[in-house]
Parts: C-alpha cells; sequence; structure tokens
C-alpha cells in the first residue's frame, strides 16, 4: 500500500472539515480548507452557512497574529476550486492572491458555470504555484449532488427502500413496519441529507407517511407527492427552480420502478429486513448497472448502499 503524501493528509482533513457544512450549506457545496506552514497547520476552516464567508475565509481569519509572517511560504490546500466571481461573499481566488502564499493545493475543479477553472487561472496568473486533482475522487464524493445539479440540471436522485426478508415490500398488500428502532433513525438520517423527499400517490393514500426527520438532528426534506398532475418531470423541474439539489425517492413500487426504467438514479439503498411475509408488493428488481459501494448490518437488518457505475460524480469534466 502507498503511503499517504502530505498533500493528501491535508487534504483528507480539508474534507473532514467540509462535511460539517452538510445540513447548512446548500445549495452552495460543502468545501474545507487547511492552511500550512512549516509542517503545522496554521489555520483552517470550513464553509458553515450558505451566504457566509467561504472556508478559505474562515481558514485565513483563524491565522494567529503570530503566524501571519509565515503565509509567504505556506501552502493552502482547499477541497474544491476557490471561486473566482462575486457572489454573496467576493471571490476567494482574489482573497487567496493578496495573501501572498506560496503554493495552493486544489481537490477537484468547480463544475459551477462561473468558475470552471477561473479560480486555479487566476491563483497561477498571479504566480502562485497550483497543484489539481488531490484526493479527486473523495473532493467529488463529497460534493456529488451539488456536482450533478450542475452538470445535469436535475437534483442527485437516491432511490430508497425496506425490504423483508423474502422480497417483499409489505404483507400482502398491507404496510408493514420492517426497519428496527436503529435502521429508521439511519432512514432518518438519510433524509435529513437531502432537500426534498418523493413518494407516490398509492402510497401517500395508504400509508399518510410523514417523511420528516423525527428520529436525528437535521432538517426535514420538502415533501412531494407523485400523482397525475405531479408527474416525475414537474418534480424535476420544481427542484431545479427550487435548487433543491438531491431528492430521495422512497416509495412505492410503481414510483421506484419508473424511476429505475427512466435511469433516473444515482444511488440505491436497501434494507433487508428479518421479517417474512411469505407474499406481498415484490421489492423492485436492483439495476444492473449498479455497484456496491458499502454493505452494513444492524440488528440482523442488512443496509446495501449502492450506486451507478457510470456516476456522474465519478468523472472528471475539466
Amino acid at each position: 500500500m502507498t503511503p499517504e503524501t502530505s498533500d493528501e493528509r491535508y487534504m483528507r482533513r480539508c474534507i473532514q472539515l467540509a462535511g460539517n457544512g452538510l445540513f447548512t450549506t446548500r445549495p452552495n457545496p460543502m468545501v474545507g480548507a487547511v492552511i500550512v506552514a512549516r509542517d503545522r497547520i496554521i489555520g483552517e476552516g470550513y464553509h458553515i452557512r450558505c451566504g457566509e464567508g467561504h472556508a478559505e475565509v474562515n481558514a485565513f481569519a483563524s491565522v494567529s497574529k503570530a503566524d501571519e509572517p509565515l503565509l509567504a511560504e505556506a501552502t493552502v490546500y482547499v477541497s474544491l476550486e476557490p471561486c473566482a466571481h462575486h457572489g454573496r461573499t467576493p471571490p476567494c481566488a482574489d482573497l487567496i492572491v493578496s495573501k501572498g502564499v506560496r503554493r495552493v493545493v486544489v481537490g477537484c475543479v468547480d463544475p459551477f458555470a462561473r468558475v470552471q477553472g477561473r479560480g486555479i487561472q487566476r491563483i497561477r496568473e498571479a504566480g502562485i504555484e497550483v497543484t489539481v486533482g488531490v484526493l479527486e475522487e473523495e473532493c467529488r464524493w463529497l460534493n456529488r449532488r451539488f456536482f450533478t445539479f450542475h452538470r445535469l440540471h436535475r437534483p442527485y436522485i437516491t432511490l430508497k427502500w425496506a425490504q423483508t426478508a423474502d422480497g417483499y415490500l409489505d404483507d400482502h398488500g398491507h404496510a408493514t413496519a420492517i426497519s428496527s428502532p436503529f435502521t429508521r433513525m439511519l432512514v432518518h438520517r438519510l433524509r435529513a441529507a437531502h432537500d426534498a423527499i418523493l413518494v407516490g400517490r398509492v402510497t401517500e393514500e395508504r400509508e399518510h407517511p410523514q417523511l420528516n426527520v423525527r428520529y436525528w438532528s437535521g432538517p426535514s426534506p420538502h415533501k412531494i407527492v407523485l400523482s397525475h398532475r405531479h408527474d416525475i418531470d414537474a418534480v424535476i423541474s420544481e427542484c431545479v427552480e427550487q435548487q433543491w439539489l438531491s431528492l430521495l425517492v422512497e416509495g412505492g413500487r410503481q414510483t421506484l420502478c419508473s424511476m429505475i426504467e427512466a435511469g433516473l438514479y444515482d444511488e440505491i439503498h436497501i434494507e433487508t429486513g428479518t421479517l417474512r411475509t411469505g407474499g406481498g408488493t415484490p421489492a423492485p428488481a436492483v439495476p444492473a448497472d449498479t455497484e456496491i459501494m458499502r454493505r452494513q448490518c444492524f440488528d440482523g437488518h442488512l443496509i446495501e448502499h449502492r450506486r451507478t457505475i457510470a456516476s456522474p460524480s465519478s468523472h472528471t469534466d475539466h
């Protein structure tokens, strides 16, 4: 196994910091920044909340007066390309240039149309060395929802269902509890990470699901019901209009299968419980173009996390 380089180690810290903004930065991306001089972190920060200071701003603000003279020899690590445009905050690329640092290491290029390499270009034109693509796959995965939204002009779509041990969604057509208390909590954590949540009309009329976050800390997603007057195209358009970067689809079978048939999914979460019903509504077939990211077992329940093999978040598009 190849030893981790110092660039990778500090970029991994950027990713760790960035993850703290999961529930608060949307529709902005999660970004972490670390400032290193003489093999020591002298400043670090992350994008805390949409409309407030970016990761680079917070990292420079954390540098002590005693360490400010070290900026001339420092390296700035940032998980996503520094912005080069005036939005709610000034360009971070200009801030980095003004600080006179020696080097900048970028995890991945920003797909947002107003950035896309311009931040990197501006920093290089100022005579600062720039390295791009350190832990690129991990950095892109962190912001897969943001990347998909801006590349494909649709939300990042996660399909989720719970099935019995013998492969049914219910008990002979009647709703039944499949999740355990612990795996139910995991479902609510998944909901908190999405901007919107979708169910079909039959599921809404039969089960009246709340689809909120009751067993986890975080925001509840916006509830959408698929109906004859609100088809999937309208759902996608609403998500784009509202800048909802991600959509969680929780059922029922017809809705899940229609999303699979249309190729409208990026990630699939399947829970297989311990209950056997001997019959009911069959669970959807797992698409052939998915790969397993992770398998976990809790209380005898198998949780399988899959993603599409050709996920846009895993492709480089500079």
